[in-house]
């Protein structure tokens, strides 16, 4: 049933969207030079590795092993702090839905190295598709904020954050019901446009 929720629902969202996509994507072009979409290897459901499709919203960087971002952050555009601010550079990732990578609500998928960390009960996580949205990511929908307050932002993101998203994301794999995804995707929509 989630899947069939999720196939449909992603389908109608990029039907409906297609043409603020479109828009989206040439305002990302012409406000920096690079690709219009960022591709990037994500850790998703049995530890299958796919490539999220998100709007780019860095600067083209050659090489950088930094795999946080913070409020502030020199590397994001003018254009991309907006559509951070609402969340509209995940819209792409419908397509990852389509194609069954990722489901509408889950875990948010982390890049390789941080699922490898998952002990025990902790590795259920895995077994979910992982979301566009979901609880941990309602909770840290400021986390970029959060960070930027921080002196160590890696390390607090390491020890404290990832921790606490691992038993969120835990206690959404043990309590998972279709009406909890419809109640976290209205949430997610309020927050980004309301907050």
């Amino acid at each position: 049933m989630k899947r069939v929720m999720d196939f449909l629902f992603s389908i109608l969202g990029l039907l409906i969207l297609s043409p603020l996509l479109v828009i989206f994507f040439l305002i990302v072009k012409f406000d920096s030079s690079g690709p219009g979409f960022f591709l990037q290897e994500r850790v998703g459901r049995n530890g299958n590795v796919f490539k999220i499709i998100k709007f780019r919203t860095m600067f083209v960087v050659k090489e950088s092993n930094n795999t946080i971002s913070i409020k502030g952050d020199v590397r994001v555009t003018n254009v991309g702090v907006f559509l951070r601010k609402y969340k509209l550079d995940e819209l792409p990732s419908l397509l990852n839905v389509v194609l069954g990578h990722m489901s509408l609500v889950g875990p948010r998928p982390d890049v390789p190295g941080y699922a490898d960390r998952l002990e025990g009960k902790d590795k259920d996580i895995l077994k979910l598709r992982p979301g566009i949205t979901g609880p941990a990511s309602l909770k840290y929908s400021n986390e970029e904020e959060i960070l930027a307050s921080k002196k160590n932002p890696k390390y607090y993101n390491d020890n404290v954050i990832y921790p606490d998203k691992v038993k969120i994301n835990l206690d959404y794999y043990n309590n998972q019901t279709i009406w909890l995804d419809i109640k976290i995707i209205f949430a997610t929509i309020l927050k980004s446009f309301f907050t």
